[in-house]
């Protein structure tokens, strides 16, 4: 920068600007390595996790996040380095360099952190394909992070700008871009979504019944005829009834201790989620159970087995 050159005042607009623009580059970078780390989980399964959490909403809240934040951190940048196009005395703000080697500190530390997790679980003989694509991801968004930015300061002695460096802001435009669409082909369209929601609710309400199906036999050492035999005043339980059609659910006695019950799908379970077993609650304990399915009509045969649930002895009457 030339000494003659009058130095720019910071202003509230000037520090606005710079810290929204770090703080937009942050929640990028994060939701960036969320939606990866979503990606990673999805398709390669670690054998030794019984149970992984829903991954579409992590996966929705991800591309949410990217789809906002993204272009209005591009159109920050954008802006800012317009300013000092014209002005160049803009280089020199020291919000523009705290903010800048801060950004730098940040991605260092987690460059070295990731590559000390890396060389820890190495040596602890934890190190699988699912855990290294995880670290690769991590490292490569600390690193350009930290390429891009340390050019940001370089380029402050530097005639021209680097036409590699082009190049390189265009790749991770273009990752970013292409991670988010991705992931509406790996969630489907918000129309598939809401159906595979109320398929998720009829497993529920199944479940719900079943349990109440299996209390009633414990009492009474009988299977209900109907599903309204159910209701119950003091607990307040009502059998519930399909959330999209508002019609019951089917249920047949089909002997002393086998029952059905039926429900009409919108999606192949295999669609929600293969990967992630329902489980129902009972008193001794949580017991896997099979809810897979396919698009239409679908009868769920279960027996009880007196082993498991006990006869419950009735209350004798208080004098």
């Amino acid at each position: 920068m030339n000494s003659n050159e009058p130095l720019a005042k910071t202003g509230p607009r000037e520090v606005f600007f710079h810290l929204l623009a770090i703080v937009t580059l942050y929640l990028s970078a994060i939701s960036f390595g969320a939606l990866l780390f979503q990606y990673i989980d999805r398709f390669f399964p670690d054998p030794l996790v019984d149970y992984y959490p829903r991954l579409s909403g992590a996966i929705r809240w991800a591309i949410a996040s990217l789809v906002i934040v993204f272009p209005v951190y591009l159109w920050l940048s954008w802006t800012l380095r317009r300013e000092e196009i014209r002005d160049p005395a803009r280089r020199e703000l020291k919000v523009r360099k705290w903010l800048l080697y801060f950004t730098l500190f940040a991605a260092a530390v987690v460059i070295i952190g990731d590559l000390v997790a890396l060389i820890y679980n190495f040596l602890g003989g934890d190190l699988t394909m699912r855990f290294v694509l995880k670290m690769v991801a991590v490292l490569v968004i600390a690193a350009a992070v930290f390429r891009y930015y340390l050019w940001n300061l370089q380029r402050d002695i530097m005639a021209s700008a680097d036409p590699r460096m082009r190049i390189f802001v265009l790749g991770m435009i273009a990752a970013v871009a292409i991670a988010t669409i991705a992931g509406f082909f790996v969630i489907g369209s918000p129309l598939a979504e809401r159906a595979r929601r109320f398929d998720e609710r009829r497993v529920q309400h199944l479940q719900e019944i079943q349990w109440q199906i299996i209390n009633y036999w414990q009492r009474k050492d009988q299977l209900p005829n109907a599903l309204d035999q159910l209701r119950d005043d003091i607990s307040g339980f009502v059998p519930a009834r399909d959330p999209e059609s508002g019609s019951s659910y089917e249920y047949r006695a089909i002997g002393p201790l086998t029952f059905e019950l039926c429900a009409s799908f919108n999606t192949l379970s295999a669609e929600i989620d293969t990967r992630m077993p329902k489980y129902a609650v009972f008193p001794d304990g949580l017991t896997p159970e099979s809810w897979s399915h396919g698009a239409g009509r679908v009868c769920f045969e279960r027996t009880i087995d007196p082993e498991l649930y006990k006869l419950r002895e009735p209350v004798p009457a208080q004098r």
